[in-house]
């Protein structure tokens, strides 16, 4: 019988979340009409053996090749029109397939939905909750290289209060829960196996947009997947590290596209030498990261919790995490082949069409 949806989930090491995962698809509404794929990508555990338990199709790559490749392999075995892509720490909601299928509109070429983090109750949880690292890329970063825009971009995130639960158009998914046209992927090249982790979704955003000008990618928040985090500190600064690495490639690879360095440790960084002279400026030190990032004390006065005061510190380490990460990448990426030059593409917003930028 034919199926509408491949579900390619890569992993590896990760048994244990392969079988959770595979479980949840097991209980799809529409699992009748899905193929799962997992791709073991040089695992040493069970990975392989859970898989095929399940009745899965399994690719084992003998060495571990990164996330961009393991996910091609999956696009390459797909026998569905559309290729959906989940993580091995990811558990889809029973309704989550179809949904994604019924995001597929005219002039849609990808689908993402929400990633709802999870993990042992405590302060890191309810700091992931509120500040939720895999949200969509909104449409308006295609607005604008400009540097003033993108600052504003930046504050304004900070001061966003909650994640936006409306269907929408756009720039970019998380890669823990997103689908495409399979043939799209192919008339691109799919993922670029040089990101072995981080930032490979934007790059394929990217050449989505300029390969297919009047297509979109649609935000189904309804298509919901629980995202199963350690819940600890030293892995969120190791996650933002590879992710500041991530931004280097991706920025080696694409000059024209501004380069994500934060300045908030940067400030922060600048009051603490001072403070060395001037002690008051310890004491501003101490202040700004909260003037930064204010969500935290917010929470702190609105639920009269006082570990809300942390969340501002967390924050800066993790920018501070993600600027060592982009500076590393610089360094380690220094010879990618750039790209050549093209005119920026602006993806299309409801009830607009898309248009060369000048």
């Amino acid at each position: 019988m034919p199926v509408d949806l491949s579900v390619v989930l890569c992993s590896r090491n990760g048994a244990a979340g392969v079988d959770r995962c595979l479980r949840a698809l097991a209980v799809q509404t529409i699992r009748s009409h899905l193929e799962a794929i997992v791709i073991d990508d040089g695992s040493t555990d069970t990975t392989s053996d859970v898989a095929r338990a399940h009745g899965a199709i399994v690719v084992r790559h003998g060495i571990n090749r990164g996330l961009a490749a393991a996910r091609n392999s999956g696009v390459g075995v797909a026998s569905a029109a559309i290729v959906a892509f989940l993580d091995d720490d990811c558990e889809p909601e029973s309704q989550w397939a179809e949904r994604v299928l019924a995001g597929y509109d005219e002039g849609v070429i990808g689908v993402g939905g929400t990633i709802l983090p999870s993990a042992r109750p405590g302060f890191m949880l309810d700091y992931l909750k509120r500040y939720n690292p895999l949200r969509p890329l909104e449409l308006d970063l295609a607005q604008s290289d400009a540097l003033p825009y993108r600052l504003y971009l930046y504050i304004k995130r900070q001061w966003t209060q909650a994640d936006r639960l409306d269907r929408r158009n756009v720039y970019s998914f998380a890669g823990a829960n997103m689908s495409f046209r399979r043939q799209a992927l192919l008339d691109v090249g799919c993922f670029d196996e040089r990101f072995r982790f981080g930032a490979e979704e934007v790059d394929l955003s990217r050449r989505l947009a300029q390969t297919f000008p009047s297509s979109r990618l649609a935000f189904v928040p309804e298509a919901r997947v629980v995202h199963h985090f350690e819940p600890s500190l030293r892995d969120a600064l190791r996650r933002s590290r590879a992710y500041g690495r991530g931004s280097a490639r991706l920025y080696r690879k694409w000059p024209s596209v501004r380069p994500t360095f934060f300045p908030g440790p940067v400030i922060v960084l600048a009051l603490l030498v001072l403070a060395l002279r001037l002690p008051a400026f310890a004491i501003a030190a101490l202040a700004v990261p909260h003037a930064l990032y204010p969500q935290g004390l917010r929470a702190t006065i609105a639920d009269r919790r006082a570990l809300g005061l942390v969340d501002a510190y967390v924050q800066l380490a993790q920018e501070l995490c993600e600027d060592v990460g982009f500076v590393e990448g610089l360094w380690r990426f220094r010879h990618l082949v750039a790209e050549p030059r093209t005119e920026r593409i602006r993806t299309a917003g409801p009830g607009r069409r898309p248009e060369q930028m000048p």
